[in-house]
C-alpha cells in the first residue's frame, strides 16, 4: 500500500469530508449523532502538535470514573506489538481534555493479564482497554466485570465475547456475515466449506452457521481436513465420488490400458460457494484440484464462488490462481489518516493491531466526554467511524463492522464491494 505525504493541513482536510461529529478541543459540548449516522473517531484525535494528557505530556485534572486503563504485553515476546499499540492509544487521546491514560503491562500471560487489571481497578479507572489474546481476555474477564468496569479487548476469539466484555479484534463471523450475504445477492445459496481441524476451522465453521442461519441459508456443507489433507477435504465437500459417472464398459473392453473416459459428463456439485480455511501456499496449491472436483472458480455467474478469511489480504499478491476468490476486511482507505498522522509522530507506520488501540482509546474519549462508561453510551446505535471502518458494540460482547469485499485478481486484490459507511447501509 502506498502512503501519500500529507502536511497537517491535508490531514485535517481529509477528517472533514464525512458530516459526523466535530471531536476537536474548541467543542465544549458533544452534538447529538443524526440516526445511523457513525460518530468519528478521527476528528480532533489526529489533530499534531496538540499537547496531551499521555504520559509525559502536560497533565489534564483527574475526572473520577474517566480514567482508561491499557492492558499491554510491553515486556515479552509481543513487546514490540504492545509498545505499537501502546503508541496508538497515546496518538488517540493526545488532546486537551482527553481522559488520562493508564498503561499496564502483563507481559502477554494470563498470570500479568490478572495483575494488571487489578492495579487498573486499585486505581479507580473507568474502562479498560484490552488485553491483547485470549487467554489474558479470559483471566481479565471475571475481575471487571465483578467491578462493573468494560472491557474492550482486543482479541478476535469471539468465545472471549460476554456481557461488558468486547471483542475489538475483526472476527471470522463479522467476515462470514458479510460474505454471505454477498454471495446471496449474487442467487447463491449453497455454501459448502473445506476447514482445518484447529482454532482457526473452529472459528470458521461456527461463524459460517451463525452467518448462514442469519441470511436464511441452508446448512452449509461443512468438511474437516487434519494436517495438509485438504485435497480429501475438496473432494468429500464436492461428493465427487457420488456425481462420478459409470465408465463406457464397451471402451473398456476394447483396451483396458486406455484412460477411462465417461460415457456421460460428471453431475454438477451439490454447492455453488466454496469456503476454503488454508491460507499461504497450503490454499494456491488447491487450484489444480479445484478443477478435478469440478469447482471451477467463478468470474460470473458461472462456476463456484470461492471464499476464504480475511487473512488472505496479506498473500494476495501470491494468490492469482484463485483469481475470482472474495475475502472481506477493512478498507484500507480508512486507515489512511491515522497511518498518517502515526507516522508523522513516530516515524514508523504502525503495526496491523496499531489501529485496534487507537479506535478504542478514541471511543474512550467520545464516550469519556458524556461523563462516563455507561453500557448505553458504549452501545449507541449508530455506532463509530474508526479506521478499521463502522463499528459498533452490541449486548453480550458482540461487535458489528462494516467490511469491505476484495476479489483476488492477477495482481494481488481489488475491493468490489466497499465497505459500507453506515451501519444501517447494507452488508454492515
Amino acid at each position: 500500500m502506498s502512503h501519500l505525504a500529507y502536511t497537517r493541513s491535508n490531514l485535517r482536510s481529509s477528517l472533514i469530508l464525512v458530516p459526523l461529529l466535530v471531536l476537536g478541543a474548541c467543542v465544549a459540548e458533544l452534538p447529538v449523532a443524526s440516526q445511523n449516522r457513525p460518530v468519528s473517531l478521527a476528528q480532533g484525535a489526529l489533530r499534531a502538535g496538540v499537547p496531551g494528557n499521555v504520559p509525559g505530556g502536560t497533565p489534564v485534572p483527574q475526572v473520577d470514573g474517566r480514567r482508561v486503563a491499557i492492558l499491554l504485553p510491553l515486556t515479552g515476546p509481543n513487546a514490540e506489538i504492545g509498545q505499537a499499540m501502546l503508541q496508538a492509544a497515546q496518538l488517540a487521546l493526545d488532546v486537551p481534555g482527553a481522559p488520562p491514560l493508564v498503561p499496564l503491562d502483563t507481559s502477554g500471560v494470563p498470570a500479568g493479564a490478572r495483575a494488571a487489571v487489578r492495579a487498573a481497578l486499585a486505581q479507580g479507572v473507568g474502562i479498560i482497554l484490552g488485553p491483547l489474546t485470549n487467554a489474558e481476555t479470559a483471566a481479565v474477564a471475571p475481575l471487571a466485570r465483578n467491578a462493573g468496569v468494560p472491557v474492550l479487548a482486543f482479541t478476535s476469539d469471539q468465545n472471549q465475547a460476554q456481557e461488558g466484555v468486547w471483542t475489538l479484534g475483526i472476527t471470522p463471523v463479522q467476515q462470514l456475515r458479510r460474505l454471505s450475504l454477498a454471495v446471496q445477492a449474487e442467487g447463491r445459496s449453497r455454501i459448502g466449506a473445506v476447514l482445518p481441524q484447529n482454532p482457526l476451522g473452529d472459528a470458521l465453521s461456527s461463524g459460517l452457521l451463525t452467518a448462514a442461519g442469519e441470511a436464511s441459508l441452508p446448512e452449509p456443507r461443512i468438511v474437516r481436513y487434519a494436517g495438509a489433507n485438504l485435497d480429501a477435504g475438496l473432494r468429500d465437500v464436492s461428493d465427487y465420488a457420488a456425481r462420478r459417472p459409470p465408465v463406457d464398459p464397451a471402451a473398456a473392453a476394447v483396451d483396458p490400458a486406455a484412460p477411462v473416459v465417461p460415457a456421460v459428463p460428471n453431475a454438477p456439485p451439490p454447492i455453488d460457494t466454496l469456503l476454503l480455511g488454508a491460507a499461504g501456499p497450503a490454499v494456491v496449491q488447491t487450484a489444480p484440484q479445484l478443477q478435478t472436483y469440478d469447482l471451477r472458480p467463478a468470474t460470473g455467474p458461472e462456476g463456484v464462488r470461492l471464499l476464504g478469511p480475511g487473512i488472505w489480504q496479506r498473500d494476495a499478491e501470491r494468490m492469482s490462481a484463485l483469481s475470482g476468490a472474495w475475502f472481506a476486511a477493512p478498507d484500507p482507505a480508512n486507515r489512511g489518516p491515522f497511518i498518517q498522522a502515526y507516522t508523522a509522530r513516530y516515524g514508523t507506520a504502525p503495526r496491523d493491531l496499531a489501529s485496534l488501540a487507537f479506535d478504542s482509546a478514541s471511543l474512550a474519549r467520545v464516550v469519556g466526554e458524556g461523563g462516563g462508561y455507561s453500557a448505553a453510551s458504549l452501545m449507541r446505535s449508530e455506532g463509530f467511524a474508526g479506521a478499521d471502518g463502522v463499528f459498533a458494540l452490541l449486548p453480550q460482547g458482540q461487535v458489528r463492522r462494516g467490511l469491505a469485499i476484495f476479489e483476488l485478481d492477477a495482481k494481488g486484490a481489488h475491493i468490489v464491494q466497499p465497505a459500507p459507511q453506515s451501519l444501517a447501509a447494507p452488508g454492515a
